[in-house]
């Protein structure tokens, strides 16, 4: 975990850090690739929520 400085995201700051991270192997390159993957799913699934246009309820 990095102290993050004022005015800066500390959970950006700690995804940036793991993105900079190289594998040193072809493990560690496939781990690093399904994290990577499990963030974007994240994102995903809770960006990308239908909203009711419906008025009338």
């Amino acid at each position: 975990m990095t102290k993050a400085p004022s005015g800066v995201d500390k959970n950006l700051l700690n995804e940036v850090e793991a993105l900079e991270t190289d594998p040193v192997n072809s493990h560690q390159a496939q781990q690093l690739h399904q994290d990577r993957n499990d963030r974007r799913h994240q994102d995903a699934k809770h960006h990308y929520k239908k909203k009711d246009m419906d008025p009338t309820h």
